[in-house]
């Protein structure tokens, strides 16, 4: 299984938090955590939301997620926020880490309103990187794995594995395992009516129209190093550095 990054395909990263793990024993999702990224950007525009399930949690999985009964009790149940959260994802590629997980809660929270609420992949498209990481490493392997072999761990904190921050974290590892993927097309474009070679190297004039070199200017020299200094207080550093 590969990755098919396209063009301003709107991609959405995305993670939950459950009660338990198999929703047919009447478990249900407590916390719904959506990154958007277009082109491989990521364009700040979240879907965060936290449920109400209805029923108790038991202690080991509030030990998990840190989302108590008590926090939960005010919060609205699935029902209230399923059309806005299916606006929200239609139409987009779903990026998630073991979607047979999350799609098979996210499908049962649909069919539990019997309003004729469409499941996922009427909706959208699913990719998954557990199964791509089985393709890339010869086997699967647990988000934590990637976070550190791309060396992004640092990025977000997860003394809790919230559905945002998970979501947060897997749109980075999303990027280093597409970074491959991304590399400029050096294809030439010029007419090669004449049966030349797409691919030969075409050499540029020497007289042709120097370009321009733009600086940074002061502002932005202090903004980049003020990025840096963030980037180093998470214990990583930039790509060129490593």
């Amino acid at each position: 299984m590969t990755i098919d990054t396209k063009q301003d395909q709107r991609l959405i990263i995305l993670d939950t938090e459950t009660t338990g793990i198999n929703p047919r024993e009447g478990h249900r999702i407590v916390e719904i955590g959506c990154v958007e990224m277009v082109n491989r950007q990521l364009t700040g525009r979240n879907y965060h939301v936290y449920i109400n399930p209805l029923i108790e949690m038991e202690q080991e999985v509030i030990n998990i997620h840190g989302l108590t009964n008590a926090f939960l009790s005010d919060k609205p149940l699935f029902g209230q926020i399923a059309n806005e959260f299916i606006e929200f994802i239609r139409g987009a590629e779903l990026v998630i880490h073991n979607a047979k997980f999350d799609v098979g809660f996210m499908d049962h929270e649909f069919n539990l309103l019997r309003k004729g609420l469409p499941l996922t992949h009427d909706i959208c498209t699913v990719t998954d990187t557990l199964k791509v990481s089985k393709d890339e490493f010869g086997s699967p392997k647990t988000l934590d794995f990637l976070a550190k072999h791309y060396r992004v761990d640092k990025l977000v904190d997860r003394t809790y594995h919230g559905a945002l921050i998970d979501a947060q974290l897997l749109a980075f590892v999303y990027i280093e395992m597409t970074r491959k993927q991304s590399a400029l097309n050096l294809t030439a474009t010029d007419d090669v009516s004449d049966g030349g070679d797409v691919n030969a190297i075409r050499r540029l004039p020497e007289n042709r129209t120097k370009l321009k070199v733009i600086s940074a200017s002061a502002d932005e020299v202090i903004a980049h190093n003020e990025r840096l200094n963030v980037v180093a207080e998470k214990g990583a550093k930039p790509l060129w550095q490593k």
